[in-house]
């Protein structure tokens, strides 16, 4: 793989799902805070992933360890290498992971806290508006 520059993110986005059990909003609940997870390899994790694609459940192992669980995970074609959805206890925790996993020099990581659609709508529907009347 060559390096990724801001701006190469190709028209198709191809993604290959993993063998994590996707589940529904509701059987996951909706207190636990979610995270979307941006990874691409580093070429050391490439060199490592090639040599043993079985590492990703590993990790994915590690992660429940933690005290994290793997809600969805894909494999994408463009800037990043995985999507992961996971549930963290904590803003604090989710970071955590994200520093650990990274500091193997494997992996670089976005995380970014996701908010769930039921909740997105319950909140712009609020009394409290800055945009109009």
């Amino acid at each position: 793989m060559s390096p990724r520059r801001t701006g190469d993110i190709p028209p198709c986005i191809l993604l290959a799902k993993t063998h994590v059990q996707t589940r529904t909003r509701c059987e996951r609940g909706s207190n636990v805070p979610t995270y979307v997870l941006l990874s691409s390899l580093t070429p050391e994790g490439r060199q490592t992933l090639h040599a043993h694609p079985d590492r990703v459940n590993a990790v994915n192992d590690e992660i429940h360890a933690f005290g994290c669980k793997v809600i969805d995970q894909y494999a994408v074609l463009g800037p990043y290498d995985f999507v992961t959805v996971v549930e963290a206890p904590d803003n604090e925790t989710a970071a955590h992971l994200s520093v650990d996993l990274g500091s193997r020099g494997t992996i670089s990581i976005l995380t970014l806290p996701a908010i769930g659609m039921d909740d997105f709508q319950a909140q712009l529907q609020r009394k409290e508006q800055l945009g109009h009347n």
